[in-house]
């Protein structure tokens, strides 16, 4: 497993984001992307120590593109210089939530948990009602002290308390968001080292009861259909 050369392909990309250079070098992007999936399978079974799960995935199946959509966007650059995967017993999909790792040069990987995806109202209203119900519980997961030595809870979030919820509720401020995540920062260097899949699998285990209260939230879920 060669993480070294995944950084040393995305940054070349990140210098010559063009379909052109992209198409002449595509055999390392396969090497690259398999060096990515390999450090996948290894993180899978380590996660698995603590949430059998997501141990029935395969690596393939958890990876996101690198080719960006850019119809709507001021940035027509045709690639994503990244490698993403979320790692879930239910794969890459959203819900259930699980264990989000994004390798990006110059200092922008990080390894992430929660939920991303502010898109899907009912996600939102579910986790938002859990919240009201039971914070007591999420108060006690995100100021245990393990869990604040490397989280905030993030997400993009209403000016105000959304209706009906009152201003005084003691989670008044989580009840304003749309997104409930986390995100751990990992510099290039640190992504070559040794230690770095064990520190990985640690990092997620920390994350692992936010994350299984934002599913407890969403169990009745269901992903829209396309």
């Amino acid at each position: 497993m060669d993480i070294k050369s995944i950084i040393n392909y995305l940054s070349a990309l990140q210098e010559n984001n063009n379909r052109e250079w992209y198409h002449e070098n595509k055999e390392d992007f396969k090497k690259a992307n398999a060096e990515f999936e390999n450090l996948l399978q290894a993180l899978i079974l380590e996660i698995g120590k603590f949430d059998s799960s997501v141990l029935l995935n395969n690596p393939k199946d958890l990876t996101f593109k690198i080719v960006r959509d850019t119809r709507f966007s001021h940035d027509k650059s045709p690639y994503n210089p990244a490698f993403r995967a979320h790692i879930s017993s239910k794969g890459k999909l959203p819900v259930p939530v699980g264990y989000y790792l994004m390798i990006k040069p110059d200092n922008q990987s990080f390894l992430g948990g929660g939920l991303f995806a502010d898109m899907f109202k009912e996600a939102t209203a579910m986790v938002r009602g859990y919240i009201a119900g039971n914070g007591k519980e999420w108060e006690e997961i995100i100021h245990e002290p393990e869990f604040e030595k490397y989280f905030t809870v993030r997400g993009t979030a209403l000016k105000n308390v959304p209706a009906g919820y009152g201003k005084e509720h003691p989670q008044a401020e989580y009840l304003k968001f749309k997104s409930w995540y986390l995100e751990y920062p990992v510099k290039d260097e640190e992504l070559s080292n040794e230690g770095f899949l064990a520190e990985a699998a640690e990092i997620f285990r920390v994350m692992k009861p936010f994350n299984d209260y934002l599913n407890r939230a969403l169990a009745d879920f269901k992903m829209p259909e396309r």
